[in-house]
């Protein structure tokens, strides 16, 4: 019989067997930095127009070639507890205004590391924690003072599109100037409509491989690549109803038996489903319906009847576009199939089908209506490019929400990261406590974003940013990196039209410092055995071999 070996005494035998327990500044604090400082690493290249791609292969095989960080922290299965503090923080700032992801992993990783070797210097964890909340706040005052430009009118699309361009230009360098057009109008598109607050999803992407980027357009509407169901392909002044159950004579859930007792009950029989699905399409006439959306089956019976009564048929098997498309037409989505009430139907003014790029699309367009979506017809050579424009896109249209909540901009090219890093080390420089020394290494970290964006791009980091903080020095607060070749290394952002949003820079910064003193005021970790029983054993490679074969 096996002896009982007790637990070692201490805190570790209060636990379930199989848990573990890690204190103290080796094993946690230290530890956690290093996994958030690997995790901003692994993505710095990413950051700025210049930034690389990351090829990623998921577990479903799925080849993914993208800049954009949050697709790639998606497809990580990151475990570590405080690496995942900083992915949360990523994905709070996308729900709260759709760009600066990047930023708030690198700005966090940065804080982290400069944290580390403040903590080795003797400073204490409280001491490095107050003082970052002094920097943070700090930063936030300094932030508001350098508003450089606003957007005066949101339905402008010059100013719009002059707006959303360095987002973008930051996830495509060399499409921003048609993308941001694009972006500008489809937004104009659905405010101007006074649908209410404007909403990102309801610009849509339809890509359609064949031609150029610049063969793209706008619709006020909604595309989808799909055929008709019915022979009828076009119609106009059209009345839509929209149903997410089958196009179908409805079945019992159970199964019934028909006593038939000779030809002419047969013959019944069938006249009776038939004259059934006549009625119901005869009712869908009266009620002035000439288009039907469906999100299931349509039966072949009913497709007759649609078809001799000359009415249009489309089937949406996505619960969600079928959504967006009765909010585009004005339609209220019906359970049931049956005669629906004037204020059920939808109105559009042209439905029809189209060929584009040998791709087959319905098109629901408003030309005299004010339409509720608008649709980017997005084309391209290639699925992975359409791919990381539809990315650009989304980026700036979230920009364009976030500048009608916040309509000032701040001077972008690594300006303001400048600017921030000189005001918060002049600030530490005042404060007569040990927290001036993690003040300054908080304004440092910003100078660590600068100096990112010029690596990035091939150029001599440390030669741009010493003139760029030389210049800054002189009162030039606009002054940031000019990544283009010619004579000169800095150029004023205000005046190239290189802004950021001054809302996405705020929520950035607070969420980077949250999530480091979160990471910072983490003195354990307990972590219970994983459920489950024994891995599975693999695949045998000699299973073709005899059970006693002897290698």
């Amino acid at each position: 019989m096996a002896a009982h070996v007790p637990k070692p005494p201490g805190y570790l035998q209060m636990l379930t067997s199989g848990a573990r327990y890690f204190s103290g500044l080796e094993e946690v604090v230290f530890r956690n930095i290093e996994a958030c400082k690997e995790l901003a690493q692994s993505l710095q290249a990413t950051y700025g127009p210049s930034g690389l791609n990351k090829l990623v292969v998921n577990h479903l095989e799925k080849l993914l070639v993208t800049g954009d960080s949050s697709t790639v922290l998606r497809e990580y299965q990151i475990e570590h507890p405080a690496a995942n503090m900083l992915v949360l923080a990523l994905k709070m700032q996308e729900e709260e205004v759709g760009d600066g992801r990047t930023l708030v992993l690198l700005l966090a990783g940065s804080l982290l590391d400069r944290a580390g070797s403040l903590l080795r210097s003797g400073l204490s964890v409280p001491e490095v924690i107050e003082g970052y909340h002094q920097g943070c706040q700090r930063a936030l005052e300094v932030l508001e003072e350098l508003s450089c430009g606003r957007l005066d009118d949101p339905l402008d699309e010059d100013a719009v599109a002059d707006a959303v361009r360095t987002p973008i230009m930051s996830k495509q360098c060399g499409y921003e100037g048609t993308l941001s057009r694009l972006v500008a109008r489809s937004c104009v598109v659905v405010s101007s409509g006074g649908h209410g607050v404007f909403d990102p999803d309801l610009v849509r992407v339809c890509k359609v491989l064949g031609a150029g980027v610049g063969d793209s357009l706008v619709l006020g509407g909604m595309a989808f690549k799909k055929e008709a169901e019915s022979l009828v392909t076009s119609m106009r002044d059209a009345r839509v109803a929209v149903y997410s159950c089958p196009f179908e004579l409805s079945r019992p859930e159970t199964k019934g038996t028909v006593l038939l007792q000779g030809p002419a009950d047969m013959l019944g029989f069938g006249d009776g489903e038939e004259r059934l699905m006549e009625a119901q399409v005869r009712g869908l006439l009266q009620a002035g319906v000439t288009v039907l959306v469906i999100g299931g089956k349509v039966g072949e019976l009913a497709l007759h009847y649609a078809d001799q009564h000359r009415l249009m048929v489309v089937t949406l098997h996505s619960r969600h576009e079928l959504s967006r498309l009765a909010k585009a037409v004005g339609a209220t989505p019906l359970l049931k199939l049956g005669t629906p009430s004037q204020e059920e139907l939808g109105r559009c003014d042209r439905v029809y089908l189209q060929e584009v790029g040998g791709t087959q699309l319905v098109i629901f367009e408003q030309e005299k209506r004010a339409p509720a979506v608008a649709t980017i017809l997005l084309r391209g050579p290639l699925h992975g490019l359409q791919d990381q424009l539809e990315e650009a896109i989304r980026d700036g249209v979230s920009t364009y929400r976030t500048l009608g909540l916040d309509s000032r901009l701040v001077p972008g090219a690594g300006a303001t990261e400048v600017e921030l890093a000189l005001q918060i080390s002049a600030h530490g420089a005042s404060c007569p406590g040990l927290e001036q020394y993690a003040i300054q290494e908080y304004a440092r970290s910003f100078q660590d974003i600068a100096e990112a964006l010029v690596r990035n791009t091939g150029k001599h980091e440390r030669q741009v940013i010493t003139q760029l903080l030389a210049t800054h020095q002189e009162g030039h607060h606009n002054l940031g990196f000019n990544m283009e070749p010619g004579d000169t290394e800095v150029l004023d952002a205000a005046k190239a039209g290189i802004w950021d949003s001054l809302l996405v820079k705020r929520s950035a910064i607070r969420l980077a410092t949250n999530a480091a003193v979160t990471v910072l005021s983490v003195d354990q970790i307990i972590m219970a055995k994983k459920s489950g029983g024994p891995k599975p054993r693999g695949e045998n490679p000699n299973w073709d071999e005899p059970a006693d074969h002897i290698d």
